[in-house]
């Protein structure tokens, strides 16, 4: 991959833009309410938008290839954090909690995951810069998890293994208590659903990253456009849960185009010393993989309510 001559000033520029979304983010959803979908769509729009618009300030200072590299990036982790808003609903499920906590538990959640990405990024970039037959493992291990994704149940309700454990383990009550992530009973401190929610939500992105930013490398090795392109899918991730909620189940076939493009990943890693794949190639392939599953989902969900009508026509009204 080409190099990309990032200046020492292009961090700290990132960090204050950081900043300044988050409290964007922070003063626009403050309070109690709950965000409705023509709100989520809006501010997903503007995260989708600012993303964009970082992206031209890329290309421009950095070049087309640093451009081509943040925007297959922006895709690859935006496409694949939307099998992780499965998980949430389980977990926001499993636990009752309702939807005017579950931003607040996004919220903390996404500043986490922020952490997580950024010691995750700069982890693989020092392996890759020590020891770059690493990089066969980070295919493989992308071929693997395409492999696992496909033989998953279409809808599964099962809780993840993480909220499991912390039920059997960490002191908790059932109860809300208000906002309150720990609270006192009988002058013991526990865990209220809040708390096991956001632990669950925070495991599951670690889970996740593991499998996201080996992909990622394939795309890029600049820790810059990693983690910048990281930052503004992570930003955007809790208005696409409120977007995509009630829709995700029906996206049938979505996990087939999220192997495809995670098998894509693996094997651009482990062809990579003989053959050399333009970026751009990457963005064109995650958006067919992505966008084809999603046509197929929804044919095949207009398919499935028309023969249900014309089974039952009652039902159909």
């Amino acid at each position: 991959m080409s190099s990309i001559d990032v200046p020492d000033w292009a961090w700290p520029l990132l960090g204050v833009l950081l900043l300044v979304f988050i409290t964007i983010d922070l003063i626009a959803h403050r309070g109690d309410g709950v965000d409705s979908r023509r709100s989520a769509i809006i501010w997903s729009l503007i995260w989708i938008g600012a993303a964009l618009a970082f992206n031209v300030f890329v290309w421009i200072r950095f070049g087309s290839i640093a451009g081509e590299q943040f925007l297959a990036a922006y895709m690859l982790e935006k496409s694949l954090s939307v099998d992780n808003l499965f998980l949430f609903i389980v977990i926001f499920t499993q636990l009752r909690i309702p939807r005017t906590e579950q931003r607040r538990v996004l919220t903390f959640g996404i500043l986490g995951a922020l952490i997580t990405r950024l010691v995750f990024i700069m982890l693989g970039a020092a392996a890759i810069q020590r020891w770059h037959g690493i990089t066969y493992i980070f295919g493989a291990l992308l071929l693997f998890t395409a492999i696992k994704l496909l033989r998953t149940p279409d809808e599964s309700d099962e809780p993840p293994k993480s909220l499991i454990w912390l039920e059997r383990h960490l002191p908790w009550t059932r109860e809300l208590h208000g906002h309150k992530f720990i609270t006192r009973i009988n002058g013991r401190l526990v865990a209220t659903p809040l708390l096991m929610a956001l632990i669950a939500i925070e495991a599951t992105d670690v889970v996740f990253a593991i499998d996201s930013i080996p992909a990622a490398f394939a795309v890029s090795e600049d820790t810059f456009i990693l983690y910048s392109s990281n930052v503004f899918a992570v930003l955007g991730l809790r208005a696409l849960y409120i977007v995509l909620a009630n829709a995700l189940h029906g996206l049938k076939y979505l996990r087939f185009g999220l192997s495809a493009v995670l098998a894509f990943a693996g094997m651009k890693m482990l062809v990579a010393s003989w053959v050399k794949l333009p970026p751009l190639v990457s963005v064109l392939v995650i958006a067919s993989c992505i966008g084809i599953a999603i046509v197929a989902s929804v044919i095949g969900a207009r398919r499935e309510a028309a023969a249900a009508e014309a089974i039952d026509p009652q039902n159909g009204r």
